[in-house]
């Protein structure tokens, strides 16, 4: 394996002893997050929330995925908690992976299942290190699409616990789905079921919620089988949720698993505790200085912005991007709109937001790369937000209290959107009811700038429908900061799992 072997840290070693003596009795939680932004940060901010109730918390990775989280860790080090982060390198060649690619955000489609293989080669350097570095483990807690880390646990002699950056509903309508064999018959992937086994009617297609997310193939059956094995053996849940928001699918997919649950979100709300700079620092570096974009945001009226973000996978082609531009405009409400990779379109579209930004200027703030979102959403003259619907974003819109225009592109999100718009009822949907990304046809699926300007409208406008979606994201917002306070169901069960995985 060559290089892999050479581990390295920021955790501990001989010189933090005296750590390792003070920390001996104290949980020790081992985080394996998958390197991918929707799934790294909840998994980071959960590390960080342990800490604060004593507990030790490494964090292994790649060494792109340390260098994206390290400031935020360095952060919670120098404000006395005890975190590590120790990043591992891939043997690149042995996995057949293009130099350079390690973590999931960069990984092409066609690498994706060699790019799972090769963080998996980790495991024998992970269990290295940590043997030979106190405290030892007291528990592995890995990301469901690292099934691998059954063997980890298992070879520790600690208890594994599965992370999901999900919600509860969207579980629970996945297992179903699957479990009912919902989809038995049904030819085309795009014709409605109902989910089997819950209390209300949701329709869903294949398209929309597959079931284990890397069935479909033959290449990823086996691959499928193995992580829903290592999800039956694991030994609880650990999700980025909050039990007051949806409690009839958290004691449903607890049921359904017949295993703990617990809930810890909003994660996000962790740096809340923190400064400006603490918000601006998850994940990757912004493209905008966080006083810079406060400054703009400052001058603007209390729930007159508009967020709009697809997140660090989806992006909108060539022709959506300026129907999306258009629709912004035409909303007449400022915005700001984030284009994570402005610099991959063509000069055309380049000449347009270039145009565009002029058009608008002082009313729109076109940022692009990353974005600080959380910094963004928290902010007082921000009133709603156009997502893709990952779990993240939908979530942190939660904790901000602000309602949505949903957008989904794959995966989850569908099902994040359902989560909004019909169990929530804060969300108002473009129409899309088809996967824009990772399909199996290529197909034209857009959504026109009156489409993009009525969802705007709808959620920052007036009227009695638009004040009641208001209030009820609001309301949640209070639940949400609730759970995560003091007697508060998330910091309970952060509480729990801090003394139940304490050393013996």
């Amino acid at each position: 394996m060559g290089s892999q072997g050479q581990a390295a840290t920021s955790g501990p070693g001989d010189a933090d002893d005296d750590i390792g003596r003070r920390t001996h009795a104290a949980a020790h939680f081992v985080f394996v997050p998958l390197m991918a932004q929707g799934h790294l940060i909840p998994a980071v901010d959960t590390a960080l929330l342990l800490a604060t109730h004593g507990a030790v918390c490494t964090i292994a990775g790649t060494r792109a995925t340390a260098a994206r989280v390290r400031p935020t860790v360095d952060s919670a080090r120098q404000s006395g908690l005890t975190v590590w982060l120790v990043e591992f390198p891939l043997d690149y060649a042995e996995a057949g992976l293009p130099e350079g690619v390690d973590n999931g955000d960069n990984v092409p489609v066609e690498h994706m299942r060699s790019y799972l293989d090769a963080v998996a080669l980790l495991r024998s350097p992970i269990e290295s290190y940590l043997r030979a570095h106190a405290p030892y483990p007291t528990c592995v807690v890995s990301d469901f699409c690292h099934p691998w880390t059954t063997v980890l646990a298992s070879n520790l002699g600690v208890p594994r616990l599965s992370f999901f950056s999900m919600c509860a509903f969207c579980l629970l309508c996945q297992h179903n789905v699957e479990r009912f064999n919902a989809y038995e018959g049904v030819a085309d992937d795009n014709e409605p079921v109902v989910v089997p086994g819950l209390e209300k009617t949701f329709l869903v297609t294949r398209a929309q919620a597959p079931g284990c997310f890397f069935r479909g193939s033959p290449a990823w059956e086996e691959f499928a089988d193995y992580t829903e094995r290592a999800q039956a053996e694991a030994d609880g849940v650990i999700m980025n949720t909050f039990e007051e928001m949806e409690p009839e699918y958290v004691a449903g997919y607890a049921a359904a698993k017949k295993m703990k649950i617990w809930t810890v979100g909003p994660v996000s709300l962790y740096h809340q505790l923190g400064d400006g700079a603490t918000l601006a620092a998850r994940g990757n570096a912004t493209a905008i200085d966080a006083d810079e974009c406060l400054r703009w945001l400052d001058g603007k009226e209390p729930d007159s912005v508009v967020y709009v973000s697809f997140g660090s996978i989806a992006r909108a082609d060539a022709k959506q991007a300026m129907e999306l531009g258009l629709g912004l405009e035409a909303s007449g409400h400022p915005f700001v709109w984030v284009l994570r990779n402005a610099h991959e379109y063509d000069e055309a579209v380049r000449s347009f937001l270039d145009e565009l930004e002029a058009r608008v200027a002082g009313r729109g703030l076109l940022i692009r790369g990353w974005a600080p979102q959380v910094l963004i959403l928290s902010h007082v003259a921000v009133g709603g937000f156009v997502t893709h619907c990952g779990w993240n974003s939908t979530l942190e819109a939660v904790a901000a209290g602000l309602p949505v225009v949903t957008w989904p592109h794959f995966s989850d999100q569908f099902l994040n959107q359902k989560m909004a718009v019909e169990v929530l009822d804060i969300g108002v949907s473009v129409g899309v009811t088809e996967p824009l990304m990772y399909r199996k046809e290529v197909k034209e699926i857009g959504v026109g700038r009156g489409v993009v300007e009525e969802g705007v409208r709808s959620v920052m406008g007036g009227g009695v429908e638009a004040e009641e979606r208001r209030r009820r994201a609001r309301a949640l917002a209070a639940k949400a900061r609730a759970a995560v306070q003091e007697g508060g169901s998330s910091h309970g069960n952060l509480l729990d799992l801090a003394s139940r995985f304490r050393a013996a």
